[in-house]
């Protein structure tokens, strides 16, 4: 085999369905092979959204998203993407063109250090060759998949890409440690956990992105039953525990992030099950005891943990559970006081007559089935996403809440169609995050894609202009041109509608879509509510 066939076989014995890119000179090879192979190429509008696809592919799949680049700006192009999967913790491989081996040394026109240029934002940054082909691909997947994952940049030189691999092994790694369950009897440890939750008076989950990774949701659903204990989840751990279980208590650092935040100072023992301080927006002033409870110690130490429980998640929750005889610390009752109090708070701030960002969000979830995948960008309304979108399964919320790239919202979108073609998929963005990206609903028209997307229009990039308004400034360097979003779908090979009220909207949802390609919508809301909010 070419190294390029190497390649293609070796992500096709991944599990792995399609590449995103954008490619160059370089990659002529890789095409070829994965054309023949039946690898699908998702030729994107440019490096960053390619890169964003491959990541919210590893969301959704927990196996590496592949993205795919030539030399040059067009790696440069992609380093974006790549640091965002570094700080959202999903495995990715990332495979930039280089100039031939030959020249690289002394040759400057469209070179640039890869190992440089993606190590600070990678688990590891390497170079393809011929005699090494196998193992390298070995190594790069199971570096990709280990805790914590991330994203691994391989570079492919020009004159590497069609020469035969002599290393053509194709041996797949373990990508994921065995978990062993976990025998707490004699744990000191776990002694001293149990002691603590049955000491404790008012105990709560706090649970995260590594919970969701491990699989961990019934795990913790027995535990929290048999605590009578609620549970808060971080943003990108959305569904983790379904929206509708009565021990739900809502999301972190989301609106209402005061609400929640005060919610958990008033207990006292938090139990940290998978929670990654990637994802706090504030800083933490809790100063109740925890446990930390990960396959990976709590070396950020952002949050203190007076104890820590690191192995397999799911099998730790289940110990835990094992070895509590107590009762119920809350009742049903309780948690459903907070819920309907935290309901309330989050619907602050509506203006009557007009169409508040909290409208969009209700219609559109009560229009759509509970197995819709939703995806977020970044802006006011993703933190009204994170609280207020009822999400029922893990994996079924798309967010960047790590390095929180504006402009991801619509290439996961198409992603998850991709790998999810049967379920609905709702991309929710913003007339700025869309501004960026829109060349991509080209690319999900011509793929036969049809993802609603939902455009928060407001005219300006609201969460800085929220900040300027603070200080006593006037919007100067945040406001939006209007665009026509019918136009400018229809220009995509969308379909397009633009809204102004809560009924018109209503409407759309209920009237029959079409199945081959995107409806844009472009609700022209009232954002008054986002400074009540926040």
């Amino acid at each position: 085999m070419t190294v390029s066939e190497l390649i293609v076989h070796y992500l096709r014995a991944l599990g792995v369905r399609h590449v995103f890119g954008y490619p160059g000179d370089p990659s002529v090879e890789f095409l070829e092979a994965a054309r023949r192979e039946g690898l699908d190429f998702v030729l994107a509008t440019r490096e960053g959204t390619s890169g964003l696809m491959a990541e919210a592919t590893g969301m959704l799949t927990g196996l590496p998203g592949v993205c795919l680049s030539t030399l040059g700006p067009g790696s440069s192009n992609l380093v974006n993407a790549v640091a965002n999967a570094w700080l959202d913790r999903v495995p990715m491989l990332a495979i930039s063109g280089q100039i031939e081996t030959r020249r690289e040394p002394f040759f400057t026109h469209q070179v640039l250090d890869h190992e440089k240029l993606f190590g600070p934002v990678c688990k590891w940054a390497t170079t393809l060759q011929p005699n090494t082909a196998g193992i390298i691909l070995r190594k790069a997947a199971r570096i990709a998949m280990a805790e914590r994952p991330g994203p691994v940049h391989i570079t492919t030189a020009a004159d590497v890409v069609g020469a035969q691999a002599i290393d053509d092994r194709i041996l797949l790694p373990p990508l994921k440690a065995q978990a062993f369950p976990m025998a707490f009897a004699a744990d000191a440890a776990a002694a001293d956990a149990c002691a603590r939750i049955s000491a404790a008076r008012r105990p709560v989950i706090l649970a995260g992105i590594a919970a969701v990774r491990a699989d961990a949701g019934a795990s913790l659903a027995r535990l929290a039953e048999k605590l009578g204990c609620p549970v808060v989840v971080a943003p990108m751990a959305k569904g983790v525990l379904a929206e509708d279980h009565p021990l739900y208590a809502g999301t972190l650092d989301m609106a209402c992030n005061q609400f929640v935040w005060k919610f958990l100072a008033g207990c006292d023992l938090l139990l940290a099950t998978g929670f990654d301080a990637v994802e706090l927006i504030k800083p933490w002033e809790l100063d109740i005891p925890a446990i930390h409870i990960d396959a990976t110690p709590n070396t950020d130490q952002i949050y203190p943990a007076e104890l820590e429980l690191v192995g397999p998640i799911a099998a730790i929750l289940d110990a835990l559970g094992a070895g509590y005889d107590g009762q119920p610390r809350w009742t049903e009752r309780e948690v459903a006081a907070h819920r309907d109090a935290l309901k309330a708070k989050y619907y602050e701030g509506r203006v009557a007559g007009r169409l508040n960002p909290t409208d969009v969000i209700d219609v559109v979830r009560a229009a759509t089935p509970r197995d819709t995948i939703a995806t977020s960008d970044v802006g006011s309304h993703k933190l009204l996403v994170g609280q207020g979108w009822t999400t029922y399964a893990p994996r079924s919320t798309l967010m960047t809440n790590g390095l929180s790239s504006m402009g991801f919202s619509l290439p996961a979108a198409i992603a998850a169609k991709l790998v999810h073609p049967d379920r609905p998929v709702a991309c929710f963005t913003g007339d700025g995050g869309l501004a960026m990206v829109q060349g991509e609903l080209r690319v999900a028209a011509s793929l036969k894609l049809d993802p609603l997307v939902v455009v928060f229009c407001d005219n300006s990039l609201n969460r800085i202009e929220l900040k300027q308004s603070k200080r006593g400034y006037p919007s100067h360097g945040t406001l939006i041109q209007p665009t026509d979003m019918v136009k400018l779908a229809e220009s995509m090979g969308c379909a397009g509608v633009m809204v102004d009220s809560a009924a018109a909207l209503e409407r759309v949802m209920s009237a029959q879509r079409p199945k081959d390609r995107p409806l844009v919508v472009g609700v022209q809301i009232d954002p008054a509510q986002y400074a009540a909010q926040f």
